[in-house]
């Protein structure tokens, strides 16, 4: 029904520019009970449903996940689209149709174990191909330079076979396009030799070829110089950029004619985001087609691309930033290398020596390398963080001779999640109780939020949101018993940190934290402490040794507690196997704390003060009330032993790891956890351990009085509303793309249009 209603809705055809989102990651989840909830018709469906004899809520749990992304970077895409659809811009997505998604994750004996997913098994009912729109992609070959301009010939086909997926706006008939590309060989391979050798041969040739679009790299934060993972990137820029330059031609931004075509329009027609250096090619792409094969001059072409394109960064770990070899780039696409040479010997007017090699493009040494973030930040109009201290850390750091020379290139645009999902759908008891103090329009404007303001002392209201907070926590235990077989307080606190599993992300310093606690119960038994029901979640990137073993410390951390007598359920540990966008919308609901994340190169060594931990982008709604508590000098001197030596509670904690007290099975199952942290630790775990345990001392007092607790909980609600991904796509759109979001709603079909 949802699907047949999307067919209905019009499409959304813009009356100025388009934008393209290119991503090599959508974590889309689930699209049935969205769908609904945007199209404005779940209610309907649901009885429709309930009069067949059927529950609508086993149906939503049939659907697969389209795990077509590793984390926060492929959901912060499915959220955009979304908010773009919403807004009214004229948006599409391009991607990768990964036959096999984001990994299924099963737990072992406490060990991560990676099975395939194989989301596409029983198809896909929300896409369309779209085969009249298949594009031939170029690999290998090489350049020739003649008189009429540079050739890229003798290359290797690939077939680009579009699929589109509708994304639906929140009831206003609008429906932007998610396109997602396939890799097919090219049915042109030689039979004339019919012998079963020659046969064989041609068709494995075929699916190395379709490889291209087989399988979702498992880590969006260490960067591997694959071959695989380059043509992927390339897969996914030249078919996109086809299909731009395709739809500018034939629309009436350009002329019909090709030889005709004004691409000097082209940027005040197309935008390109760039999420991430993944899509970096773009640039050297749009180039090689407007010089190689639209004739422009080098100038013009270059001026055009740089007002086209658009950078995003979303990290600032070295090992996570793309250097590709050139040797590489040699071999796949030698067309492309001698335009990024080009680009890096035109465009870097730069006389400093030193600052010249810090800038290029082109970085030297016993592997000549070609740095993506660099090629983006110099071939965009304009770069952003995506949270006001990454920001910082981009301008002051990463690219700071880049910031030094162009710094109204650089900007900040900070992360947000749609409310339609994240509250509307997964949380409709809450959205509920806050429609009835203020209205529906918070959907589409979470800002209104801060009018709970006024009701922060209003009892009913304190009473309503813990009724639901509680209804929610209830249900989700029931769940949390069925599906690990432990026996769940639902009126302990709920501490949920769910995140990619990385040193980074801090789940060692979580860690630490549920030991000190077990062991503070365990030496006073008698004394009162506020339950807690700690669960932690994510995957680890199948080749990182260090995350797979903080799966198990946390599985063999909990293997103990949760089985002590002395305990009880005043303290639980679960790890949420197989952490999917599906399992957060149960899981969100019922989470009262949010454990602590830094970012990866703190500038303090504390968490926030006044409120229980957050990660970056949420700390930016609640000032510090205290300075941190460790400088950064102190942090550049950092000397895990002497935290050790100091900290009576972090030293027992390190011991018992080191003692086999968590992994009596095997006592030296943790020796390299405990190495890395006392030698080598980058992230500084233990320079942060006395503040959190702190900080967590008072979320403890808080809790201990529910309507404070509550009240504190209006209040951060009330002050979330800045976390939405429409308001960080309305900044995207006037301050980057040059477009302005309509706030006008498209009738349906049946209603005339005046």
């Amino acid at each position: 029904v949802a699907s047949r209603a999307l067919s209905n809705v019009a499409l959304n055809v813009p009356s100025c520019g388009r934008i393209y989102y290119l991503s090599l990651e959508f974590y889309m989840g689930r699209t049935l009970q969205n769908t609904m909830v945007n199209l404005g018709m779940q209610n309907v469906c649901d009885e429709a449903i309930y009069q067949l004899g059927l529950d609508l809520e086993e149906l939503e749990e049939i659907e697969e996940d389209a795990g077509l992304g590793n984390g926060g970077l492929g959901r912060l895409a499915a959220c955009f689209l979304d908010s773009m659809a919403t807004l009214g811009l004229a948006a599409y997505g391009y991607g990768i149709r990964y036959e096999f998604g984001i990994f299924n994750q099963k737990i072992l004996d406490g060990w991560q174990v990676e099975e395939a997913d194989d989301w596409l098994r029983y198809g896909n009912p929300w896409e369309k191909a779209r085969p009249e729109y298949m594009l031939p992609v170029h690999f290998y070959g090489r350049v020739e330079h003649t008189a009429e301009g540079v050739k890229w010939i003798d290359t290797q086909v690939v077939l680009a076979m579009p699929y589109d997926t509708p994304v639906p706006g929140y009831k206003n008939n609008t429906v932007n396009t998610m396109r997602l590309w396939s890799a097919k060989a090219p049915n042109d391979f030689n039979l004339q030799e019919f012998n079963v050798g020659d046969y064989i041969e041609a068709v494995l040739d075929r699916n190395l070829a379709e490889n291209i679009s087989r399988v979702l790299y498992p880590n969006d934060n260490f960067f591997e110089g694959k071959e695989l993972r380059l043509k992927q990137e390339y897969f996914v820029v030249a078919a996109t950029l086809q299909d731009i330059i395709r739809r500018f031609k034939s629309s009436n931004f350009g002329s019909r004619d090709p030889v005709r075509t004004c691409f000097e329009t082209f940027p005040d027609k197309v935008a390109i985001q760039l999420n991430d250096t993944h899509p970096a090619l773009s640039i050297p792409e749009l180039m090689r087609i407007l010089v190689d094969v639209e004739k422009m001059e080098w100038e013009k072409a270059w001026e055009v691309t740089k007002r086209t394109c658009a950078y995003t960064n979303h990290t600032v770990l070295p090992e996570a930033l793309e250097r590709w070899p050139v040797t590489m780039f040699e071999k796949l696409l030698p067309r492309h290398l001698e335009i990024i040479y080009t680009i890096n010997q035109r465009h870097l007017d730069v006389r400093d020596l030193d600052r010249l090699r810090r800038m290029s493009v082109i970085e030297e040494g016993d592997c000549k390398r070609i740095n993506m973030a660099h090629l983006c930040v110099i071939g965009s109009h304009a770069v952003n963080g995506v949270a006001r201290i990454h920001s910082e850390i981009v301008k002051n750091s990463v690219f700071k001779d880049f910031y030094e020379m162009e710094p109204e290139k650089f900007q900040n645009k900070t992360n947000g999640i749609t409310p339609r999902r994240w509250l509307l759908l997964c949380n409709p008891g809450l959205a509920g109780v806050i429609a009835e103090k203020i209205g529906e329009d918070f959907v589409t404007d979470l800002s209104q939020l801060k009018k709970l303001l006024d009701f922060v002392d209003d009892e009913v209201f304190i009473r309503d949101v813990a009724k639901v907070k509680q209804e929610n926590k209830l249900k989700f235990s029931a769940y949390l018993e069925e599906t690990y077989k432990v026996k769940i307080n639902p009126s302990s606190m709920f501490d949920v940190h769910v995140k990619r599993i990385h040193e980074y992300k801090r789940q060692l310093l979580n860690c630490l934290h549920i030991i000190t606690l077990y062991n503070r119960m365990r030496k006073d038994p008698s004394k009162s402490f506020v339950p807690r029901t700690v669960m932690i979640g994510g995957k680890a990137a199948p080749g990182y040794y260090m995350a797979k073993m903080i799966i198990k410390l946390i599985t063999s951390i909990g293997d103990v507690i949760n089985n002590d007598p002395y305990i009880g359920d005043r303290l639980k540990v679960i790890f949420l196997e197989n952490y999917r966008v599906s399992f957060a919308e149960k899981g969100k609901t019922a989470k009262g704390v949010d454990s602590l994340k830094l970012p990866p190169l703190p500038a303090g060594g504390s968490v926030n003060r006044d409120r229980s931990p957050a990660a970056p982008a949420q700390r930016e709604a609640t000032p510090r009330t205290e300075p941190a508590t460790a400088c950064t000098s102190l942090l550049c001197r950092y000397n895990a032993r002497e935290y050790y030596e100091r900290i009576p509670e972090l030293r027992q904690a390190i011991d018992q790891l080191s003692s086999g007290f968590f992994s009596p099975k095997d006592p030296g199952c943790f020796r390299d956890v405990v190495n890395m942290l006392m030698n080598h630790d980058r992230f500084k775990v233990f320079a942060d351990y006395q503040a959190y345990m702190e900080c967590q001392g008072r979320v403890d007092q808080l809790y201990r009085k529910p309507r404070e607790w509550t009240k504190k909980v209006i209040k951060n609600i009330a002050s979330s509303g800045k976390f939405s991904s429409d308001r960080t796509i309305t900044e995207y759109a006037r301050e980057i793309w040059g477009v302005e979001p309509s706030a006008v709603k498209i009738p349906p079909p049946n209603i005339p249009r005046e």
